[in-house]
């Protein structure tokens, strides 16, 4: 089942212009690529125009395992390439690669492109150079997920093949946008926003409710598997807050969702609903390592049965994100110093 996506016109439109600039005929793009067509649809041509020597190296089962990391398709890292070749290498044919940029493009929100595009020059010195995909499932058969990664971000397509989760399954995004230690303020630093959102909510918050909301140190940021229902969550209850608190904590999480498309917004608010929605989830702010100790908190997490928002910001930002409508789900993933984590 294909998520439904509204801006497939416009996507088509920067394959062919991505294409075109690197010198592709029109006419073999446009045979290729069908204006209209969704981010999935494009998995699929990607599929079926892999070579196969391509497919042995970059396309796996559905399930596929690998001793040290599990099930390769859930797997989760804040700096990784989850195959060798790089997007932009000779592995990909230049048609390739202008799919991949526009299944991409298809997953984000159109708004968010030129911050990602900056991200990636940060943080890999552009887009394709240093990040891969890799394939599971045969799309058109049965369940796929195609999965790009790269430092600081690990995104999924999977026309809704992963049941019970959002964004395909557990993500990350984040960024170094001033060099590994950021100052206090984080400059240019895409995702800052969404913590200064955060901390707003925070000073609207009374000395009772901001004891309850601050504490010591955050767990290790890939520790994000579910608790479920009775769950104990870090902070304060968000159901406690006022009504105009929960109003403001309603526009943290439209800016936590945003970077991405309206359909995963869409199934990421859906999950949190069938789990209580916020009411249901616990807000927590960090003490240590507050940068410049300025009291504006770089670490906060917002967490509930099947809800894990996981935001790292010193010495620069990390996000782990994951979100599902059942807390019975299973993750794998590896935090900075290479440690494998399962729950």
């Amino acid at each position: 089942m294909f998520d439904s996506f509204d801006n497939g016109q416009a996507v088509s439109r920067r394959i062919f212009l991505a294409a075109s600039a690197a010198g592709l005929a029109a006419p073999a793009l446009a045979g290729a690529m069908p204006t209209g067509e969704p981010p999935e649809t494009l998995v699929k041509t990607l599929y079926d125009s892999f070579s196969e020597k391509q497919k042995a190296e970059i396309c796996f089962a559905w399930d596929y395992k690998e001793k040290a990391r599990g099930i390769l398709r859930s797997y989760l890292s804040n700096n990784w390439r989850i195959t060798k070749p790089a997007i932009e290498s000779a592995f990909y044919t230049k048609e390739q690669q202008a799919l991949i940029r526009g299944i991409f493009e298809g997953i984000v929100n159109p708004d968010w492109t030129e911050r990602f595009r900056r991200q990636f020059k940060d943080d890999m010195g552009g887009y394709g150079k240093a990040q891969s995909i890799a394939l599971f499932g045969q799309p058109g058969q049965g369940p796929f997920e195609f999965v790009l990664s790269g430092r600081h971000g690990t995104v999924r397509c999977d026309g809704n093949s992963a049941e019970h989760v959002a964004f395909g399954g557990p993500i990350v995004y984040g960024h170094a946008a001033s060099g590994y230690y950021e100052k206090s303020n984080h400059p240019d630093n895409v995702f800052w926003h969404q913590a200064v959102a955060a901390n707003n909510l925070f000073t609207m918050l009374d000395g009772r409710q901001q004891k309850q909301a601050l504490l010591p140190e955050a767990p290790d940021e890939a520790l994000i598997g579910f608790q479920g229902k009775e769950g104990k969550f870090p902070g304060i209850r968000i159901a406690d807050l006022s009504a105009d608190q929960k109003g403001h904590m309603q526009e943290v999480l439209k800016k936590l969702i945003e970077p991405y498309r309206q359909s995963d917004q869409d199934e990421a608010v859906s999950c949190l609903k069938a789990q209580g929605g916020l009411d249901a989830c616990s807000l927590a702010f960090y003490q240590a390592d507050d940068l410049g100790e300025d009291r504006v908190w770089d670490n906060w997490r917002v967490e509930g049965p099947a809800f894990v928002w996981h935001y790292r910001g010193a010495p620069h930002v990390h996000v782990w994100v994951h979100v599902s409508d059942d807390p019975i789900v299973r993750l794998n993933s590896k935090n900075d110093s290479g440690a494998l984590r399962q729950k």
